[in-house]
């Protein structure tokens, strides 16, 4: 049975790339750190398709290096390969450059970053060793092309972006995929700061002229994570209805 690992699986897309990976049969090892409603949620889902069985919840706060070294050494104990990983979890940060501190441009770039690198390491030993396997980062397009009063996020996306290309390089003659989905506006609780107004904007200023929704994201996770998409690495492929066009 294969086995995916994914971060940040509590929240809205995350929940949904959970959901899409326990239908079709993997094994889910799902991360979350303080969001225990979303977790609740997705151990309601998971009994409900009889799938409890295939599901591992791990905790870390993944701008505690400590705490994602220590989630790391237990799993690698429990699960000697992953298939796929899937790096999901994220932080923003909606604030004028010039006001945002040291130690919050350090988290946003501990979780959207450094986490990953973390992660990746842990796993990547045993898909070379198989000569096959699957990253998928989740970047965001702010990261393709910045934002103004997300300066730091921006640029930790974009840093997800450049480690994205230069991993699948390194990675390929081992038989190893690794890509990077950049979501646009996504319908989640995460967009809750937007005005009504604001969201009739966003979806006026997207070309297909509505909101996506994490099952959208979760599809472009699933497709690069199949045999389908094995001549695919380093791509940057973006789900935002058009908005950076």
């Amino acid at each position: 049975m294969k086995k995916v690992f994914i971060s940040g699986a509590s929240g809205a897309i995350g929940s949904a790339i959970a959901k899409k990976f326990l239908d079709n049969g993997y094994t889910v090892i799902a991360h979350y750190n303080t969001d225990k409603t979303g977790i609740d949620a997705l151990k309601n889902y998971a009994e409900s398709q009889n799938a409890f069985q295939r599901i591992f919840f791990v905790q870390a706060d993944l701008s505690n290096s400590e705490q994602v070294s220590n989630m790391l050494d237990n799993l690698t104990k429990s699960f000697k390969s992953i298939d796929v990983i899937v790096n999901n979890a994220g932080v923003g940060l909606y604030k004028l450059i010039t006001d945002t501190t040291e130690s919050e441009w350090d988290k946003l770039f501990a979780v959207n970053i450094k986490s990953a690198y973390q992660i990746n390491n842990a796993f990547i030993g045993g898909m070379i060793s198989k000569g096959q396997g699957k990253i998928i980062n989740i970047s965001s397009m702010w990261g393709s092309v910045g934002a103004s009063m997300e300066v730091a996020y921006s640029a930790s996306k974009a840093a997800l972006i450049g480690y994205t290309k230069a991993l699948a390089k390194e990675l390929a003659p081992s038989n190893i995929n690794v890509n990077c989905i950049c979501p646009g506006v996504i319908n989640t609780p995460m967009n809750a700061r937007f005005s009504k107004e604001e969201v009739e904007e966003l979806i006026n200023e997207t070309p297909l002229g509505k909101l996506g929704e994490p099952i959208d994201v979760a599809n472009a996770v699933w497709f690069l994570s199949q045999e389908q998409s094995s001549f695919i690495t380093g791509q940057i492929i973006t789900v935002d209805g058009g908005f950076t066009l």
